[in-house]
């Protein structure tokens, strides 16, 4: 279970779902866990919920760190310079 849960963290930062839309961070969760039931069959349906739940979490964190989609594209209220004299 330990090493499934470091692959699929792994998964996740290589993948860069964490900028994905909610919806596209389900379908993505539900193909990966997928893929892990076949590399790790000794795990149970429960161990693999579980691994489903922890990665969705990790996936949408309570305090955002990275920045939002609207200021990826540029879009961003707050300027870089207003930022820095904050």
């Amino acid at each position: 279970m330990e090493q499934a849960r470091n692959d699929l963290f792994g998964h996740i930062h290589r993948c860069g779902v964490l900028r994905a839309t909610e919806e596209q961070q389900v379908e993505w969760m539900n193909d990966t866990i997928e893929y892990i039931s076949e590399c790790y069959p000794s795990l149970s349906k429960d161990e693999l919920a579980e691994l489903r739940g922890i990665g969705l979490r990790f996936c949408r964190p309570v305090i955002a760190n990275g920045p939002s989609a609207e200021e990826q594209d540029g879009e961003s209220e707050v300027s870089a310079e207003e930022f820095s004299a904050a």
